[in-house]
C-alpha cells in the first residue's frame, strides 16, 4: 500500500490526539498517510462498516463504540474476542478485523514512563466500561494481587469481577492502594474532597483523561504527593500497539509521546 487511510472515529471526537500519534507513526516507518476525525454517534454506529475499505484502511475507536464495534467485526484478536471490546480496525481483502489494546497500552505506558510493574500490586480502578475492562484483563494477566472495581453501573461491575477471582467490587480496606485508575469520563463525576481510604503518597494515581490535563481528581492525589499521570501516556502507548497490529511494526510509544506535546501547546 502506498498511502494509509487512518482515522479515529467516536462521538465526540474533536478532542481525539489520535491523528497525531498516527502521524508520528506513519513517519517513524518511513509510510506515507494520512489521518482524520470521523464523529459517530451510538445511534449512527452502522457507519463504521460503511466507512472501512471506503474511506479508510484503519480505525481508532474511542467511546461510545468500542463494544458496539467488536460484533460488527469478522475477526477478532484474542483480548478483543475475550472482553468483546474493541479499540482499533482494520480492513484487510474485504474483511473487517478488530482489536483490544486498551489495557497492554496502560501497562506499557506505566513501564515506559515510570518505570514500574503490576505484579503483586493491589489496585482500584474507578469505572466500569471498555476501558475499564480492557485495563482489568492486563493488570491480572501481569500478575496484580487484587484488583476493585467500583463503579456505578452494577451490572457492568459483575460482568468484570466475573472474569477473576482476583477481581472484587469491593474495597479491601485493610490493604493499602499501591495503584488507583480513574477510567470514567469526566463529565460524569461527582466532586470529591479527599482520596479514597487506604491510599497514601506511596500510591500511584492515574487519570486516563486529559481533558483537563490535570483533572480536579487527579489535583488531589499530586497534593498528597503521589507519582501522578494523565491518560496521554497510555493513549501514545495504545496507539503504538495498535498501529503494530496493523502493521506488524514495533513502534515504540515513547517515540509518539512527544508529538503530543507539539500538538498541544
Amino acid at each position: 500500500m502506498t498511502s494509509w487511510r487512518l482515522g479515529v472515529i467516536g462521538s465526540p471526537i474533536g478532542h481525539s490526539v489520535s491523528p497525531q500519534l498516527h502521524l508520528a507513526g506513519l513517519k517513524y516507518l518511513g509510510y506515507e498517510g494520512t489521518s482524520q476525525r470521523l464523529d459517530v454517534d451510538q445511534a449512527h454506529a452502522y457507519r463504521i462498516r460503511e466507512v472501512m475499505g471506503e474511506q479508510f484502511d484503519a480505525l481508532s475507536l474511542t467511546m461510545p463504540l468500542k463494544e458496539i464495534a467488536a460484533p460488527m467485526c469478522d475477526e477478532l484478536d484474542e483480548r478483543a474476542s475475550a472482553l468483546g471490546v474493541v479499540n482499533s480496525l482494520l480492513w484487510r481483502e474485504g474483511r473487517m478485523l478488530g482489536a483490544c489494546t486498551d489495557g497492554a497500552g496502560f501497562v506499557d505506558s506505566l513501564r515506559g514512563e515510570l518505570g514500574v510493574g503490576v505484579t503483586d500490586m493491589h489496585v482500584v480502578v474507578l469505572g466500569s466500561g471498555g476501558a475499564a475492562r480492557a485495563i482489568v484483563d492486563s493488570l491480572v494477566r501481569e500478575g496484580a494481587s487484587s484488583v476493585t472495581v467500583l463503579g456505578r453501573n452494577r451490572l457492568s461491575v459483575a460482568q468484570i469481577v466475573a472474569t477473576h477471582p482476583r477481581v472484587v467490587d469491593h474495597s479491601l480496606i485493610y490493604r493499602p492502594v499501591d495503584l488507583i485508575i480513574n477510567t470514567t469520563p469526566s463529565s460524569s463525576r461527582d466532586e470529591q474532597s479527599a482520596v479514597m481510604q487506604g491510599v497514601s503518597r506511596d500510591t500511584i494515581a492515574i487519570d486516563i483523561t486529559y481533558e483537563p490535563r490535570q483533572s480536579p481528581w487527579l489535583a488531589l492525589y499530586a497534593q498528597l504527593g503521589c507519582a501522578h499521570r494523565n491518560g496521554l501516556a497510555m493513549v501514545a502507548y495504545t496507539v503504538a500497539r495498535q498501529m503494530n497490529w496493523w502493521w506488524n511494526s514495533d513502534i515504540p510509544g515513547s517515540i509518539l509521546l512527544p508529538s503530543l506535546d507539539e500538538a498541544l501547546t
